[in-house]
């Protein structure tokens, strides 16, 4: 086998591997009313809630009672910080990519290394301790945390603001996130 051939092979194997690892937890629970491909009608625009309007397809899934919990939680946890309707966005658009808003526990050789929570966050990496990580509101005033540090996060796109502090393997893929997680903190914020 010639030698570009090969590593062309091992490059795209390698590739498939890696995304199985980084993408393990989110794939595993991936549900199957995401809405994946298809254009979502925009229901919330306004400069506090989608300042840049929505970037590329985007993705809808149907939430349980559990995952409006959730919802309710990150919401909470930002008021409780002092941030906006926008900080509430982005992190919720973040735990929609991360974990579909289930706070995940160790997922044996599913697990994406040691990553737990509604955010995916690590206590290899110091986000705290698993049962730290595990309580919404500490994971959601852990990411905000990071959020704040970020210089001009408010006039990012989302997927930039929320890759800057997750540091994915994906970075790309919060945005498709952003009309529904826009939606509900419409929907929540003064619930």
């Amino acid at each position: 086998m010639n030698t570009i051939l090969r590593k062309s092979i091992l490059g795209i194997a390698g590739l498939a591997f890696t995304g199985g690892v980084f993408a393990g937890p989110v794939a595993a629970h991936a549900a199957d009313t995401t809405h994946a491909g298809k254009p979502v009608a925009v229901s919330v625009q306004g400069d506090k809630l989608i300042p840049h309007g929505v970037q590329g397809t985007q993705s809808r899934i149907d939430l349980d009672d559990e995952q409006t919990a959730n919802v309710k939680a990150i919401i909470a946890a930002t008021k409780k910080a002092g941030m906006d309707e926008r900080a509430a966005v982005v992190s919720i658009a973040t735990a929609l990519q991360e974990s579909k808003l289930e706070n995940l526990g160790h997922l044996g050789d599913r697990n994406d290394h040691d990553s737990q929570g509604l955010f995916q966050q690590r206590p290899s990496s110091g986000w705290g301790t698993v049962e730290q990580i595990t309580d919404p509101e500490y994971s959601t005033t852990a990411f905000l945390k990071g959020l704040k540090q970020v210089d001009g996060w408010q006039d990012m796109p989302l997927t930039k603001a929320a890759q800057t502090v997750q540091v994915s393997a994906y970075p790309d893929h919060y945005a498709q996130w952003e009309q529904q997680a826009a939606d509900l903190v419409a929907q929540h914020w003064n619930s």
